[in-house]
């Protein structure tokens, strides 16, 4: 029979062996849990039933580890000491090329501030944190209210107007682009020399050569990753050849279904396996839109095209001189950063003279 208090206790238990041992954190967790517990209960599920389902909106004991070892390192990134240097670089230029309006100095020294911490982040986690990003887009309206210098315009209305096209035109086009690439590149087919063992974790899932966070393959709850084991081993059953697919929320062997989130360690043998893909995080179209909210709608435009063009030259570099792969991950906000400085300390009057007569 289920009983509530030793299936938190064994809960907190592999939170612990897992790495997250901070009491102060357990305690927080274990909290929220038996609230959303409470909740359920009163709504009319089971004990067992509340129980499974707060374990599954927290999320798995891997993945909270592997969650707050990013928080952690995007703390670690304020400490470095290239990205103070570069926040002095950057501040010092502003100044320089604006110091005749102060405001417009300072806010453009705060929007690349941003554009460096988000790059050194989005390098190391492949993640721009919601600070950044959400933050941006108010602090962006708002500072174009008060400093409609920042779109060439007079008045905080016109400020203001601007700013919104900005948001529009850099989440509308990088979504749509994000989508039509989900449709040609959603999913990535890994086929290996002869039967391989594949193991999932509650972490991960772990591959011959690479290791992959759950969190890095389902983006969204329609991401499946799926695979036909010749054996599959879990908790003392055997499968035979059996189709095998597992999402956010999911887990299928042949014809029997699973919670994800009770499942520790999940052996596959198999010849190949479907996971996944993302042409672009939707941390990438929030970034995006940061900049439009600070920049507007033109620098929109140009930063998708520069960053392109930067991301393709230094992929292509760096495949020619056998530093990455074809098919390896790239973070694309630090081209849309170096793109969307360009535009600030000179993108605008480069297009002009372009477009001129």
């Amino acid at each position: 029979m289920f009983q509530l208090d030793p299936a938190i206790a064994e809960w907190r238990r592999r939170m612990a062996d897992s790495g997250l041992n901070a009491a102060v954190v357990l305690d927080e967790l274990e909290s929220h849990l038996r609230e959303d517990i409470d909740r359920q209960v009163r709504s009319g599920l089971s004990e067992q039933a509340a129980f499974e389902a707060g374990v599954l909106r927290i999320g798995r004991v891997g993945a909270l580890k592997y969650e707050f070892a990013k928080v952690d390192e995007t703390r670690q990134v304020l400490r470095q000491k290239a990205v103070w240097a570069l926040l002095g670089v950057a501040a010092l230029s502003c100044w320089v090329h604006f110091g005749g309006s102060p405001a417009l100095a300072l806010v453009y020294g705060i929007v690349l501030a941003g554009l460096v911490i988000a790059s050194f982040v989005d390098f190391k986690h492949f993640i721009i944190p919601d600070e950044i990003t959400i933050g941006g887009i108010f602090f962006g309206f708002l500072c174009s209210s008060l400093v409609p210098s920042l779109h060439g315009q007079n008045t905080w209305r016109d400020g203001m107007f601007q700013s919104l096209l900005g948001i529009g035109a850099g989440a509308g086009l990088l979504y749509l682009i994000g989508r039509l690439g989900k449709l040609a590149f959603g999913q990535q087919r890994l086929a290996f020399l002869g039967d391989t063992k594949i193991i999932f974790t509650d972490a991960a899932l772990v591959l011959p050569e690479k290791e992959i966070p759950y969190a890095d393959l389902f983006y969204r709850k329609a991401d499946v990753v799926s695979l036909y084991g010749r054996t599959v081993t879990l908790a003392g059953l055997t499968y035979q050849n059996v189709p095998v697919r597992l999402t956010s929320n999911s887990l299928q062997i042949g014809d029997e279904k699973f919670n994800p989130a009770a499942v520790t360690r999940l052996e596959v043998v198999s010849g190949e396996i479907v996971l996944p893909r993302e042409a672009m995080g939707l941390g990438d179209v929030k970034f995006m839109a940061a900049i439009g909210a600070f920049l507007g709608w033109q620098a929109v435009c140009f930063s998708l095209i520069a960053s392109s063009l930067i991301g393709s030259s230094v992929g292509v570099g760096l495949i020619a001189v056998r530093r990455r792969e074809w098919s390896s991950r790239v973070p694309y906000g630090p081209y849309l950063a170096l793109a969307a400085a360009i535009w600030i300390f000179g993108g605008k009057h480069f297009i002009e003279a372009l477009l001129a007569p």
